[in-house]
């Protein structure tokens, strides 16, 4: 366990349970053109933080995800990290993943183990850098939307689940880019979260063959949403330079 210049505690890869090891060794070895075809610029961009919370459910490893009030301006009906923009009290990226994460979906911070962080993504348009952080949860806390009119539902999804082949394919995206998609908990996720989800399976050697001539659609109802204060950059936010 080490401190980071945020101030916040972060775990050592021999401190976490065997299975989550392979997501800091990706973490550290990772290059940003192997995440985003996107890079941050030198100086500037509007920082915001989304935390990547691996916990261990009834079905096993597992990941937090939200989704998205369908009242929303944009990203409405969406499945998501938890996360959002800055703060000037934040406690870095790590802070700002965590105080969002509590205030949308309850979360409690003490039972989470901050253990990295992946390559800052960068949204063009918006000027948007993202840090995905990664944390275990340690200690388990209850969850449930914070606030109904942002967070209409809170979802575990199982490692298991996202890797399984017949749960993959690709979407095409309201800007007509094809991207990766998951089929789960009677949720089509996509886009952003899709992409660094797809790149985390892949990097760290969970991901399994699958048919990437798969493609599916929205239907009319998330499409209709899903072009709500559409961002057409974000969709490849996650997408790789380079592919290995």
């Amino acid at each position: 366990m080490t401190q980071t210049g945020t101030g916040i505690q972060t775990w050592a890869e021999a401190d976490l349970p065997e299975w989550l090891r392979p997501v800091a060794r990706a973490a550290r070895e990772i290059r940003p053109e192997q995440l985003s075809r996107f890079l941050p610029p030198a100086e500037g961009g509007r920082r915001s933080a989304v935390l990547v919370l691996f916990g261990e459910g009834p079905e096993g490893p597992d990941l937090l995800l939200l989704q998205r009030a369908a009242t929303l301006r944009s990203h409405a009906g969406q499945p998501a990290f938890p996360g959002g923009s800055v703060d000037p009290g934040d406690d870095g990226p790590e802070g700002t993943a965590l105080r969002e994460a509590q205030e949308e979906v309850g979360l409690d911070p003490s039972g989470v183990r901050v253990f990295g962080r992946l390559p800052d993504l960068y949204i063009p348009v918006s000027d948007f850098v993202v840090t995905p952080v990664l944390a275990w949860w340690h200690r388990e806390s209850e969850v449930a939307p914070g606030a109904p009119e942002e967070v209409a539902r809170v979802l575990r999804v199982s490692i298991a689940e996202l890797a399984e082949p017949a749960n993959r394919a690709r979407l095409r995206h309201p800007g007509g880019h094809l991207g990766p998609a998951f089929l789960v908990h009677d949720l089509v996720v996509w886009g952003f979260t899709a992409g660094l989800i797809d790149r985390v399976l892949h990097h760290t050697g969970w991901e399994r063959p699958w048919d990437t001539r798969r493609e599916v659609t929205l239907s009319e109802t998330e499409s209709r949403l899903a072009r709500r204060g559409f961002d057409r950059y974000e969709e490849t936010a996650s997408e790789p330079e380079v592919r290995d």
